[in-house]
């Protein structure tokens, strides 16, 4: 999973049939404080999330398929939750 944040939206008129009806979002991923940190990258939204959300991107080809129920899906990356809050801390074992 990567955390990132929604930085725009993408709009094709010609396209895949797979990215029929799905929103693709621009998303720059982010650390634990919001701060950029690595390149931005395409992702599909299937959680209604917005430009300006951070959220939860799965950037797994398997996990994908499972979400879209299909054995060959040409995506690779899918936002999967909207994150409310980030709280940094440690495990205690």
């Amino acid at each position: 999973m990567t955390l990132g944040k929604v930085i725009g939206t993408v709009v094709s008129t010609i396209k895949h049939p797979e990215y029929n009806g799905l929103k693709l979002f621009v998303i720059q991923p982010v650390d634990a404080q919001g701060k950029p940190n690595d390149e931005t990258f395409l992702a599909v939204d299937v959680v209604q999330a917005g430009v300006g959300d951070t959220v939860l991107v799965l950037r797994e080809g398997n996990g994908i398929r499972q979400i879209f129920k299909k054995k060959i899906l040409p995506i690779r990356s899918c936002v999967v939750g909207v994150v409310d809050h980030v709280e940094k801390g440690c495990w205690v074992q």
